[in-house]
């Protein structure tokens, strides 16, 4: 009672406490408003990696039935060398649709472009840990909107054809044809074909690689195939098909590290909006006591003038 009556007989004092108080419970309130905006997002990556870890077995499970695909591949090129080395290159550059996974998109992208620009500091490798030979009029092809939108920028007179929903879930030997059947409907003339995609290492590191699958011309040439007589279709459905198994054993692979990234980003978000809550946390509680001491000052200053 002594409190309110000493207030209401010093309006000096007030007046002079109101406008730096409304300050205050401003500055608070907007700290509250992002603090629990903070908190929600943190939800939400928490929620994503949960999701992402979940995946992550599947997508491995179908990274090592794709690379049998692979191996195959690798066997029948092994035994089918020939000393004509190819002209014509068709670039297939594999990435996705979705974001929020780091920068395992643009690691594709930036090695396309520093590959076509002739940079020799970091060069496209193979399969055999050789540089790739390439052209700055090769034709280029991409599979996922992300890597699409970074190359069309610096790159849009070598797009040929791209492709989206393609992985949404676990790439399948369907998806794989499919691609295979309209990229050799294209019509673009090719010799061979380098899959530039992201090589799991483990479930924190992937690398960008290349592999290169000879057409139909390099499959005639070589001395494996000259040594048998065979149909004139063979080497063409041989070439197509080998096309496919490549095309899905690098889908799987670049699907599996694009889960991986995502978990790890995922990861770091959340321990970042931690960290984040506990300084807006201590900013709010330094903000609340500092009004509340400058309220118990302006009361005991009334109470002192009267």
């Amino acid at each position: 009672m002594l409190a309110r009556r000493t207030l209401s007989r010093a309006p000096g004092v007030l007046s002079g406490a109101g406008p730096g108080n409304a300050r205050n419970m401003a500055t608070l309130r907007e700290i509250e408003l992002r603090l629990k905006s903070v908190k929600n997002i943190e939800k939400i990556t928490k929620t994503m990696k949960m999701i992402a870890s979940s995946q992550l077995a599947k997508a491995q499970r179908a990274m090592a039935a794709g690379k049998a695909y692979g191996i195959a591949n690798s066997e029948v090129f092994a035994n089918s060398t020939t000393a004509t080395p190819a002209a014509n290159r068709l670039f297939i550059v594999i990435s996705s649709d979705k974001g929020l996974c780091g920068g395992i998109h643009s690691s594709v992208s930036k090695a396309t472009r520093r590959a076509f620009a002739g940079s020799e500091e970091s060069p496209l490798l193979n399969s055999e840990s050789k540089p790739v030979e390439v052209d700055n009029a090769s034709p280029l092809m991409v599979i996922g909107d992300k890597s699409k939108t970074q190359l069309s920028r610096t790159m849009a007179n070598n797009l040929r054809m791209t492709f989206n929903q393609i992985g949404r879930d676990v790439p399948t030997f369907a998806d794989a044809a499919a691609v295979t059947d309209l990229i050799v409907q294209s019509g673009v003339k090719y010799d061979s074909v380098v899959i530039v995609y992201n090589k799991f290492q483990s479930a924190i590191s992937y690398d960008v690689a290349a592999i290169e699958i000879r057409g139909e011309a390099g499959l005639k040439e070589s001395e494996g195939f000259r040594a048998y007589e065979m149909e004139d279709d063979f080497t063409k459905d041989l070439a197509e098909f080998s096309l496919a198994n490549a095309i899905y054993a690098a889908l799987v692979e670049g699907h599996a590290c694009e889960i991986s990234a995502r978990r790890n980003a995922m990861d770091s978000a959340s321990k970042n909006a931690g960290d984040m809550i506990t300084s807006l946390q201590m900013q709010y509680n330094r903000g609340r006591q500092a009004t509340i001491t400058n309220e118990l000052v302006d009361i005991i200053t009334g109470a002192s003038a009267l």
